[in-house]
């Protein structure tokens, strides 16, 4: 990279950002990333609930199972070198893998990974629930997760297989803390939650130097990681809000990465030593049509719909680097994603399709949207391709939270929303977009389906439960993209896009992993060539 004039780089991870200034050039052993990072409220794994705070748990903890910087998408051993799993008997046992230590230089125990689910469990905090569908509770975890040397059993009650159980524990919250230093630090019975918000206690690829709030995270190599020390010596984490802070601090080589910049930026960038790089996420973005509209009832209005959506028109203008083409409701990049894209914008076969059915056009319809780019632009493109065929869209725009109150009471006529999984599992979002058990107004569930009141298929419903308690991992990864492939052709759910998150770094920078959600970001591949 080219040479700026100097001024010392510890400056610039202490200071505030005033006016434009020259700074020198990142150590080659460091990685430096600006980013908004104030959307922190914690860090314990226990609590930890928001994007960073997410990738910082990522880099910092390991979990028995876990998808890797090597590959996201496949479940891979972490601190248990080994599992069995009796879906009769509904438990897994986990052999733990020699040699694995914390941070600390404490060796990772099977007592460890007890008092780690436990920890979750009765502490209660938001990401709690992620654990607890495992039928634990803070009576009967101590019962439900068990301890004989190196080995640690998993019991859980449910109607699911191993697999989804598996996915579970590769969840954020099923992070592995280091039970010795972290009640070195209990206070009041806080099983050291206080601490660990401020501090970490893993056995990651990093550790923790230090966090600041909504100012800096300073991350040094962990030497010792059981799958090899990171490529990087360490990584500092600067809050910069600002993306045209970013952009700057880029340009003059003060940073490696920008992880904030607005596609206007991205497309401004002009520089041989910058590269973007584009990484899909896991929000799958949608047109939806509540079935209590009489207008909006018929198939046949469902399948013109999804003639009328000008993908590539969008992709390539209003969301071009922030979204994607993908029609299906589990998202590109997880196991068992469905990637086909079928339709694609004709409104001479939409009309056709119309007047075969006996649809009277014109069909006027009220679509909520949040009132906030670039939702409302794709409204707009919805509203022109969709009158093409004589479906009116009346765009009514609102803030999210008035926009998310309407569908929750099932008033929209129609809607353009996104929804993204809890965890990786495809039943996180099988359960949303394929089921509906009961579709009476006063069995309110958190799902697309029941709030666009569609009464699911019978068959349907049976299929998303049947690939929940499938054993067999492959056959259940082919059920479920069975069942998008149903809910792709006849649903009154259209999906669309799914989200894509793009990074602009210094063009020597290489290994960096984003994948589909802030748990998997990872930093441990990453070399400044």
């Amino acid at each position: 990279m080219k040479q700026f004039r100097s001024i010392l780089l510890a400056s610039t991870l202490i200071l505030p950002i005033a006016a434009p200034a020259a700074f020198a050039e990142t150590p080659d052993d460091v990685l430096v990333v600006a980013q908004n990072i104030d959307d922190i409220v914690a860090i314990d794994p226990a609590q930890a609930y928001e994007f960073t705070s997410g990738e910082l748990v990522t880099n910092l903890y390991d979990r028995l199972v876990q998808y890797d910087a090597e590959d996201t998408t496949t479940l891979a051993a972490g601190l248990a070198s080994d599992w069995t799993a009796d879906d009769e008997a509904k438990t897994i046992t986990f052999t733990l893998r020699d040699g694995a230590t914390f941070a600390s230089g404490n060796e990772v125990t099977a007592e460890d990974v007890v008092y780690s689910f436990g920890r979750v469990i009765k502490l209660n905090l938001t990401p709690a629930f992620i654990l607890a569908q495992l039928g634990w509770t803070a009576e009967n975890v101590d019962d439900m997760v068990t301890a004989d040397g190196n080995t640690v059993t998993v019991k859980y009650e449910g109607d699911f297989s191993s697999n989804f159980v598996l996915n579970v524990l590769a969840s954020r919250p099923a992070s592995i803390v280091d039970s010795k230093l972290v009640m070195e630090h209990e206070v009041d019975g806080d099983m050291g939650n206080a601490w660990l918000n401020e501090n970490a206690a893993g056995s990651g690829p990093f550790k923790l130097d230090s966090y600041s709030p909504a100012q800096m995270v300073r991350m040094s190599a962990n030497e010792s990681y059981f799958n090899g020390a990171p490529e990087i010596d360490s990584v500092i984490i600067r809050h910069v809000a600002e993306a045209a802070t970013q952009q700057l601090l880029l340009e003059q080589g003060d940073i490696d990465l920008a992880r904030n910049l607005t596609p206007d930026q991205i497309a401004s960038l002009d520089s041989e030593e910058i590269k973007v790089e584009t990484f899909p996420q896991a929000a799958v973005h949608f047109l939806s049509f509540n079935q209590k509209t009489e207008s909006l009832t018929d198939p046949a209005v469902w399948e013109a719909a999804r003639y009328l959506v000008d993908y590539t028109g969008m992709t390539d203008t209003i969301i071009n680097g922030q979204m994607e083409v993908h029609q299906a409701f589990w998202p590109k990049g997880f196991p068992g994603s469905y990637d086909e894209t079928p339709f694609s914008y004709d409104p001479e076969k939409a009309k056709e399709i119309l007047d075969e059915a006996g649809i009277e056009t014109p069909i006027t319809v009220s679509l909520d949207v949040i009132n906030a780019a670039p939702f409302t632009d794709m409204a707009q493109s919805l509203q022109a391709s969709f009158a093409d065929a004589g479906i009116n869209f009346e765009i009514l725009p609102g803030t999210g939270a008035q926009v998310i109150t309407k569908y929750r009471e099932r008033t929209h006529q129609a809607m353009l929303l996104y929804w993204g999984p809890d965890f990786m599992d495809p039943h996180s979002n099988a359960k949303a977009f394929a089921y509906n058990s009961d579709n009476s107004d006063d069995s309110y569930a958190a799902t697309t389906t029941w709030r666009n009141a569609w009464a699911v298929p019978e068959d349907m419903n049976e299929e998303t439960m049947a690939a929940l308690a499938e054993a067999d991992a492959e056959t259940r990864l082919e059920m479920y993209q069975d069942l998008q492939k149903k809910v792709q052709e006849n649903s009154p759910i259209v999906i669309m896009f799914q989200a894509a998150y793009q990074v602009a770094m210094a063009d020597n920078v290489e290994g960096y992993v984003n994948g589909a959600t802030s748990d998997f970001v990872y930093y441990r591949l990453v070399d400044k060539q």
